[in-house]
């Protein structure tokens, strides 16, 4: 994913991360310098939805106006991926989707007492 903060606070006149924070501040949210820094300087590791709502309501945007999908990069993680794996180019028999197999003849543990 794409981060665009910065545009999308730019487009409203912001300019300065200090002026984003106060104005968050205001909305009754409060955050650290350290995390409105990855905010600003990049793409946020994590992030509240409760956050996520009071930034879009204060940038006029939404959700998507701040988040642009990168098929392309997920595209080649996942190459890489199966290569390291040496899965290569082989068909996934199952779709992609996860396996569950039966655990026959061995129960689960007992709980401690």
């Amino acid at each position: 994913m794409q981060w665009n903060l910065r545009l999308r606070a730019a487009e409203r006149g912001i300019w300065k991360s200090a002026q984003l924070r106060r104005m968050l501040a205001e909305a009754g949210v409060e955050i650290s310098a350290g995390k409105m820094s990855s905010w600003w300087a990049g793409t946020p590791p994590t992030m509240r939805l409760e956050e996520l709502d009071v930034l879009c309501a204060l940038l006029e945007c939404t959700p998507d106006d701040l988040l642009t999908p990168e098929p392309d990069k997920v595209a080649a993680r996942i190459r890489q991926a199966k290569a390291a794996n040496g899965d290569g180019d082989q068909p996934d028999p199952n779709g992609g989707r996860s396996v569950v197999a039966p655990r026959f003849g061995k129960s689960r543990s007992t709980p401690p007492l």
